[in-house]
Parts: C-alpha cells; structure tokens; sequence
C-alpha cells in the first residue's frame, strides 16, 4: 500500500493566503470557476492534471512541493519573475533534510489521486532538487484534461511507457505511444494526454523544472 500524502488542497490554500491571492483572484487566473478552486482547497474534488499545473504555475509553486510531509514552510522560487510567473512552473522549497531515497520500495511510494482518471506515484526525490520523478497512471479513459484543453508549463518533459497505451497531443501533432516508446520535449509546448484504449496506460516521467528566459 503507498504511503499517505498531506491534503494536496490545504498545501494550495496556504500557498494563495501566503500570496495575497483570492478565490476569485485564483480562479480568474487559470481559467476556472471560484468554486472549484473552493473544492480543490477543501478536498471535495480533486484538480485534472492540467488544473494542477495551472494553479502550481499562478502560485510559483512545484508539482514536487506537494507530496512533501511539511506545510509550515511556503516560499517563493528564486527561479520565478513577475514576467515568468504565468509561463513557468517555479520550484517551492522543500525540507532540506527529507530525502526519498535511494531506494524506495513498492509499498512506500507517495501517491497524489488527480481528476479523470490520473494517479501519481512519486518514485523518489533528492532534496535541493528540481524535478518530478513519477510513476503515472492513466486509466481507461483518463485524460490530462477533462476539459480536452492542451497545457504548458516550464521544464523538459522525459516520459516511457511501460504498459498500455497513451495518445499525446503535442502542438498540432499527435502520437500514440505504447511499451517501450519514450518522449521528450520542452514542456513549454502545448499538450495533453489520453488514455482511448480499455487498459491502464503506465509510465515513469520525469519533469526537470527550469526557469523561463
């Protein structure tokens, strides 16, 4: 069984108190209604993929950040700029002294459950670090985006697919990945992922968070 995770929404909550950003404020931003935000923050729903990204990007947050067991600490990037903030996907500091790893078993990984159909598995982290080194599953019908909107965010984007098959949707191309196929590019680049075939689709990603010039 993989270990527990802190509520995801009270770690987003707490970034957008700490900022001075309403609901209102939040939810204009990224393009959703207040009330999901609303939800997002008190559990009752969980965010798709790329709501998720979305709302880490407004805030100058990372993916990373929200798996770790602190909240008490919530600090700005120094990766993030007023002219960036919209476009990059900002690393949140976290416990210099909490490291997952080197090795982590089959029943110790951190999981975080996302809308449609998404689930995350973080396989490891090295404190200091800025990248999302995951075991992600999209189920039959899953998709990065229940709206079907495509999404960007800083970094480079590594992927391989291990079970299943996954349909990426990358700038105006599209390419169906099955086991063995792997992926990279800029994450910068609009795009989605979809899960058409009747299995789970698996893979271990790794996102490298940068700074936007």
């Amino acid at each position: 069984m993989s270990s527990a995770v802190p509520p995801m929404g009270a770690r987003i909550r707490q970034a957008r108190l700490e900022r001075g950003v309403t609901l209102r404020g939040l939810a204009r931003e990224i393009g959703v209604s207040a009330s999901l935000v609303s939800q997002i923050e008190t559990g009752k729903s969980q965010p798709s993929v790329s709501t998720l990204y979305a709302i880490t990007t407004a805030l100058a947050l990372s993916v990373e950040s929200l798996f770790d067991a602190s909240q008490d600490t919530v600090r700005e990037s120094p990766l993030i700029t007023a002219a960036t903030v919209t476009h990059a996907l900002a690393a949140f500091a976290a416990d210099p002294g909490r490291r997952i790893g080197p090795l982590v078993g089959t029943g110790e990984r951190e999981t975080i459950e996302l809308d449609s159909g998404v689930m995350w598995e973080r396989l490891g982290h090295v404190p200091g670090t800025d990248a999302d080194f995951l075991l992600v599953t999209y189920r039959p019908g899953g998709s990065s985006s229940s709206s079907g909107g495509l999404m960007r965010h800083a970094g480079t984007e590594y992927g391989y697919l291990t079970g299943g098959e996954l349909v990426l949707t990358l700038g105006f191309d599209e390419h169906v990945l099955r086991p063995g196929d792997a992926v990279c590019f800029e994450s910068t680049t609009p795009h989605r992922y979809r899960n058409d075939s009747a299995e789970p689709a698996v893979g271990v990603w790794f996102v490298v968070s940068q700074s936007v010039q």
